[in-house]
């Protein structure tokens, strides 16, 4: 078996990894899933999926500031990683001392194509392919039920950031219809202004649960400063429409149900 990473790291693994280590929210969520999760040995204080499991496991820091000795402590034979989540830096530290596995899904077909290598990395290839399965399905599901809207999506308040079209969440949206008024930024997550953003005069404007957890008086800041009506602007659940692996099933599910004009919204807290 051999397979490349998005930083060209070549993986021919001669066996299934056996001590594991995920630096990515989604990622732990997706091994729970392939049924591996006695290999899991470790993972960040961002993974959360699903929460009885997640909380027995040893925490080795945040997607972007690991604890390097008390990941090795844990004598993994496999971390995995993602060229977004984590930075240069911590696969730099890792490398000289255990494999690592950095994909970069900025497609759908990607995340599916991912969810597959993961599986042969695990040793759960026919757990992986009944998901890459479902994927597919939902996939050509959501793209024949397509709805045309456009959108402006916010990932950050202050200072207001957005997503281009180089990411995973404009393909995903992509799927259901959807047409980004930022596609073309040069930035693939832009920082924009309310003034842009009523200039663009987008169908909707969805407001992310992560990173920043927009709330109700976000909402109400963003309908002044954009003037946008209330009913246009919208929370929407970022783990639906950013996580890869096996969310992805549900996330089109999801994304396909409420678009355009019934977005699930997301209590404010």
């Amino acid at each position: 078996m051999s397979i490349t990473d998005a930083r060209g790291t070549i993986h021919t693994a001669r066996r299934p990894a056996q001590r594991i280590v995920s630096l990515v929210p989604s990622s732990t969520e997706t091994l729970f899933a392939l049924g591996v999760s006695e290999q899991v040995v470790g993972i960040t204080r961002f993974c959360v999926h699903p929460k009885n499991w997640v909380d027995t496991l040893p925490k080795v820091g945040g997607t972007k500031d690991i604890e390097l000795q008390k990941l090795l402590d844990l004598r993994p034979d496999l971390v995995i990683g993602n060229c977004e989540e984590n930075t240069r830096e911590i696969f730099d530290a890792l490398d000289p001392h255990v494999k690592v596995w950095a994909p970069l899904p900025k497609t759908v077909e990607d995340g599916i194509d991912d969810l597959e290598h993961m599986g042969r990395l695990v040793g759960a290839e026919t757990k992986a392919q009944e998901w890459t399965n479902k994927a597919q399905t939902m996939l050509e599901n959501a793209r024949t039920h397509s709805q045309p809207f456009t959108y402006a999506y916010l990932i950050w308040n202050d200072p207001l950031m957005s997503i281009s079209d180089d990411t995973f969440i404009a393909e995903m949206l992509r799927t259901v219809g959807g047409t980004n008024v930022f596609a073309g930024h040069t930035d693939r997550f832009p920082s924009i202004t309310a003034d842009e953003i009523e200039r663009a005069n987008p169908d909707v404007l969805l407001l992310s649960s992560e990173p920043f957890p927009f709330k109700e008086r976000h909402r109400d800041a963003l309908a002044k400063s954009t003037k946008l009506s209330p009913h246009r602007i919208r929370f929407i659940n970022g783990e639906y429409a950013s996580w890869h692996g096996v969310r992805m099933v549900d996330g089109l599910r999801y994304l396909q149900c409420h678009a355009p004009d019934q977005w699930e919204r997301i209590p404010a807290q």
